[in-house]
């Protein structure tokens, strides 16, 4: 498997594609007045310093926000994004937002954020990064247990974000089983899922997952950027989402079709969007 931290990785493509679907997510579930209640089962630090050896030893970030920061004629549904990542900023790019500072920042008043993280020293750091938060909780804990203890919100609106590592050889396993406990207790929920893309058996696999479960109207958006798997290198990323707001999909699809223009460095791959599960 691959081993997805954060700090390693912050800025990359990936994060790229995740936050700015994300952040059409969050602005699409927070159009009606009622209070909406979001749970990020992997937080992490919650913000990157893009000067920390740690990122600059893979630099994906030169790769991931560094080609698009400073765009003048980005796509309209890419805006928000790009505006709450230069929020962290002043002129020049040195800090990166992981997804806990870039919901909280979407969210309105009414709201309420979970967030869980089990490793200790991104605890501390998320607490301190939060700490002036209005209703967030940080859950010091695995968060494919938060699943069980969180839902149903009462709010009765909510979005469940699983960002997990893909660290461990049964990660699918658990995803697809925190899924479930989902949709056992909030079937309703909005549910998306980061995924890096492996090899074609394996994603066929986890896609036959999804489709086992039985889930509300579920699609898959993504950016494929290279040919073929390699080991501990994904050919891109997706983000499978159950119950997607409306008209999700065509907000999405000029977006990603820009950002596979600007990420891709050998015109291999494309944009992926695909219906999984009908209504």
């Amino acid at each position: 498997m691959l081993s997805y931290r954060h700090q390693f990785h912050a800025g990359g493509p990936a994060d790229v594609l995740k936050h700015s679907i994300l952040t059409l997510l969050i602005l699409a579930l927070t159009r009606k007045d009622k209070p909406l209640f979001v749970l990020d089962t992997h937080g992490g630090a919650g913000l990157y310093d893009l000067n920390d050896a740690r990122a600059n030893k893979t630099k994906e970030w030169s790769a991931g926000i560094g080609r698009i920061w400073g765009e003048p004629n980005i796509p309209e549904s890419l805006s928000h994004y790009v505006d709450t990542v230069s929020s962290f900023n002043q002129s020049d790019l040195r800090w990166y937002p992981g997804s806990p500072l870039l919901i909280r920042k979407l969210l309105r008043p009414q709201d309420r954020l979970a967030v869980a993280e089990l490793n200790k020293q991104d605890q501390s750091q998320l607490k301190a990064n939060l700490s002036m938060a209005h209703k967030t909780e940080i859950i010091a804990g695995n968060g494919f247990h938060a699943v069980k203890a969180k839902l149903p919100p009462i709010e009765k609106r909510g979005l469940i974000f699983i960002d997990a590592s893909f660290d461990q050889p049964d990660e699918f396993q658990r995803i697809l089983q925190a899924v479930k406990n989902a949709l056992r207790r909030f079937r309703t929920g909005t549910i998306a899922v980061w995924r890096p893309i492996l090899d074609d058996d394996a994603m066929d696999a986890f896609d036959a997952g999804f489709i086992a479960l039985s889930p509300p109207e579920t699609i898959k958006l993504g950016l494929k950027l290279h040919k073929s798997y390699k080991p501990k290198r994904a050919q891109g990323s997706d983000l499978v989402i159950i119950n997607p707001p409306y008209q999700l999909i065509e907000n999405a699809e000029p977006m990603i079709g820009w950002l596979w223009e600007k990420l891709n460095q050998n015109s291999e791959g494309g944009p992926i969007k695909e219906m999984l599960v009908s209504e």
